[in-house]
């Protein structure tokens, strides 16, 4: 008998000075049964660096042909594909040659091994940006994550912070590759 998804609720609240992006959100996260919560959390993180109303969770671990987070135009186009952890770089090759823009936020402590890896790979994308999470801080992500959650979302000069109210995490992203200014 195959394991369900365990779904979590969570009431989002942004304010991304960066983008100026201020809303509310609220969201419904399906987390696979082989999924943490580190990496469940994770991914509410990325909705909330680019939260938009367009912006979407995939189908989840189980599917190869969605990301992990995606936005499309009106047209059905992918315009914002995103992906987390360390994901194969062939699949993120296919996923720059399907979508205009491709983030991939890879966490844990052995990232920096995958980006040795795949990084000089990944180099002939020109809609690439990959973005890497503290270790300390995405384990700190999973204290907070909870079948209801009710979180506030800051986002100012780079820097994040998420919390429930009485805890809150700071990220701080940095990136690896970005596309060049042309």
């Amino acid at each position: 008998m195959a394991l369900k998804a365990t779904i979590f609720k969570a009431d989002l609240q942004v304010a991304d000075m960066d983008r100026h992006h201020y809303g509310d959100h609220a969201l419904t996260l399906a987390r696979h049964p082989s999924e943490t919560d580190e990496r469940m959390m994770v991914r509410l993180l990325c909705f909330a660096l680019h939260a938009d109303e367009a912006l979407a969770f995939g189908r989840g671990l189980s599917t190869d042909d969605e990301p992990d987070l995606w936005q499309k135009d009106l047209t059905g186009a992918i315009s914002l594909w995103i992906e987390v952890g360390q994901p194969d770089e062939k699949r993120i090759l296919k996923a720059c040659g399907r979508a205009e823009r491709v983030m991939v936020y890879c966490y844990g402590g052995a990232s920096h091994v995958w980006w040795n890896q795949a990084g000089p790979k990944l180099e002939r994308a020109r809609n690439l940006t990959v973005v890497s999470l503290p270790s300390a801080s995405t384990q700190e992500l999973a204290q907070l994550a909870q079948r209801t959650m009710r979180l506030q979302c800051t986002i100012q000069d780079g820097q994040v912070w998420l919390g429930d109210g009485s805890r809150s995490v700071q990220i701080e992203p940095r990136v690896l590759m970005a596309p060049s200014a042309a």
